[in-house]
């Protein structure tokens, strides 16, 4: 009997068809349903991204109205949720948070009892709706209450990206804190199979809700390999200091064959198609707050990494200090990566939901013989 062909982490194996996003390799390109990424941060409010992605196309005007208005009747947070927040500690990971609401969320829904609910693209085209504008309200009461601040109530006059930073800081923000936030939402939306996605999509495949799928998505973008990333970019710029302890940082580091973060990607092998946008964004904030360096720590790295190892940075490396210099604690990347990606999530749940098959793959046992008890 042959071996079998083993694919450790199922790597250049093509297990579905989708609509929602691909990577161009001819152009290098991430593409939303066509749409490259970088013309769609350039051009679009992160709300039309989203019906964009639901919807496989832009809105029109009208159409793009009513979303946002739907998006800011659902803002605010039933009470019951809030009682919860106070229930878990201060100190908890704010993804083990944001997952936990997420699943009370599930529970509140009733529609899930109905014949057929659980499925039903209308419906979940609303709890798809209800859950992008639910979790932003929780992250951004997260942040305060790691700060020992009250919550902010949400605000139906702002967009989606000034309310955010408004709920989080208690101030309006800057053209250019706003910019720069929509543009990270817009690159974090989708991004075709990734770990998050494709676990949502294994949950969805069971027929499982989408409130099950999403929080199992959150559970997979928390691990350091994945949405965790953004955060250790951030530690590992706080541990090297400044830009003259690059070098001996890094020695040290590839030595003790640490894996530097925020650096290569599992499709991206000529560089991650979404980090000059991002970079070009971090930069502003950059020339805004005067922290060259920043600038010079970032510089200094990205050279002697790409220069040693050939490895280009992916998203995770400009995002994370432009997260910093937005002003959010570390700790709050990951919730603000959920906060995009619930998007592509949900649009992948419901992809899966339409033209549904079990996902459940082989696997090759390599244990001990058969035995029996007694021998």
């Amino acid at each position: 009997m042959s071996e079998p062909d083993i694919k450790k982490g199922l790597a250049g194996v093509v297990v579905d068809t989708t609509a929602v996003s691909k990577v161009n390799p001819e152009t290098n390109s991430l593409l939303y349903r066509g749409y490259p990424v970088q013309e769609l941060a350039a051009t679009q409010p992160f709300e039309a991204v989203a019906y964009l992605l639901w919807h496989g196309e832009l809105p029109d005007a009208e159409q793009l109205a009513a979303f946002e208005a739907q998006e800011r009747s659902l803002r605010p947070l039933d009470p019951r949720t809030v009682a919860l927040l106070d229930t878990i500690p201060v100190d908890a990971h704010p993804m083990d948070i944001v997952r936990t609401v997420v699943s009370q969320l599930g529970a509140f829904d009733e529609t899930l009892h109905r014949p057929g609910g659980w499925t039903d693209r209308e419906l979940d085209l609303g709890r798809s709706a209800y859950l992008f504008a639910q979790i932003p309200t929780v992250v951004a009461a997260v942040q305060r209450r790691r700060r020992g601040q009250e919550p902010i109530a949400p605000r139906d006059d702002l967009d989606y990206s000034t309310n955010f930073l408004w709920m989080t800081f208690g101030e309006l923000p800057s053209a250019a804190a706003v910019d720069v936030f929509r543009i990270s939402m817009v690159l974090y939306a989708e991004h075709s199979f990734n770990a998050s996605t494709f676990t949502a999509r294994v949950i969805a495949s069971t027929t499982a809700d989408l409130y099950s799928a999403v929080v199992g998505a959150i559970g997979a973008l928390k691990g350091p390999l994945h949405g965790g990333a953004n955060e250790a970019v951030m530690h590992i710029f706080d541990d090297i200091g400044e830009a003259s302890n690059v070098v001996p940082w890094l020695d040290t580091a590839l030595a003790e064959r640490r894996k530097i973060m925020g650096f290569g990607h599992r499709v991206y092998k000529n560089g991650d198609s979404r980090v000059p946008t991002m970079k070009a964004a971090l930069d502003v904030l950059i020339a805004d707050t005067g922290r060259t360096d920043l600038a010079d720590l970032y510089t200094a790295l990205e050279t002697e990494f790409v220069a040693r190892k050939g490895i280009h940075p992916n998203l995770d490396y400009p995002s994370g200090p432009a997260y910093h210099l937005l002003g959010f604690d570390t700790e709050i990347f990951t919730p603000l990566f959920v906060a995009s990606r619930i998007t592509g999530w949900t649009a992948h749940v419901m992809e899966q939901a339409a033209s549904n098959a079990l996902i459940r793959p082989l696997s090759a046992y390599d244990g001990v013989d058969e035995r029996h008890v007694g021998d």
